[in-house]
């Protein structure tokens, strides 16, 4: 049947013509769709301003050749306090630009869907910038970019110390192969991504501000870029 429902994620959105745009949605069942809001930019429109880059809604559309047409919006969640405060809104932006880059067009991918549904709501509730950082590793996990971070990933050794992050060999270097390579890592950020991929997320996010959490989410921009193999444009807000 060309008419469908789901529930998405607006991911980005762009004008087209007078009146309409393009909305780029991550939905439960679909996976990426691109669609047409009609009119949404007329004052009095009927989708009005729900379908903001954030905002959780359950859609109905009607399924076209190259771009699906948005026939019905419901509004599940705005996470209105995400666009209310800049510092969030960057974060967010980022998470939704990462997930646009790596979902595929009406693949389903419902891991993928619920890990950014709740990290808008996470990061709507507690404004950190680890929940970002949290989102790019767990990504990358998901995406089969899991680091090693119990070894060292060129020679295997596993009593370390661990001295740095080498971003092709996709984890920590012992002393002796992290001399002269990789990028200095300290134990206590080590330790901090492990809690993030280990479960103790919860924990993370209570770790207070400072050059750890600074270091954990540069390590982690730059990790999710180098496998994206190309800049986040949001990054420079971040």
């Amino acid at each position: 049947m060309n008419l469908y429902r789901d529930q998405g994620v607006v991911l980005r959105t762009i004008k087209l013509g007078e009146t309409d745009r393009i909305i780029s949605f991550l939905t439960q069942g679909h996976g990426k769709v691109r669609a047409v809001a009609k009119g949404v930019r007329k004052s009095g429109s009927r989708f009005g301003g729900r379908l903001e880059p954030t905002s959780h809604v359950a859609l109905q559309c009607y399924r076209g050749r190259e771009l699906d047409v948005v026939t019905q919006v419901e509004t599940i969640d705005a996470n209105r306090a995400l666009r209310e405060h800049y510092g969030c809104l960057t974060h967010a932006i980022s998470m939704l630009e990462a997930t646009d880059q790596v979902a595929q067009e009406r693949e389903a991918n419902p891991a993928l869907y619920r890990m950014l549904v709740g990290a808008l709501r996470t990061l709507a509730e507690n404004p950190n910038p680890l929940v970002s950082s949290a989102f790019f590793w767990k990504l990358l996990s998901l995406e089969g970019f899991h680091p090693l971070l119990d070894a060292c990933a060129r020679c295997g050794d596993e009593e370390g110390p661990f001295v740095a992050f080498d971003l092709e060999e996709g984890g920590v270097l012992c002393a002796a192969c992290g001399r002269f390579s990789g990028r200095r890592i300290d134990t206590d950020t080590l330790q901090l991504v492990r809690r993030i991929l280990g479960g103790d997320l919860r924990g993370a996010l209570a770790e207070p501000p400072g050059p750890i959490t600074v270091a954990t989410e540069r390590l982690a921009l730059t990790s999710l870029e180098h496998h994206l193999e190309r800049r986040l444009r949001s990054a420079a807000l971040l």
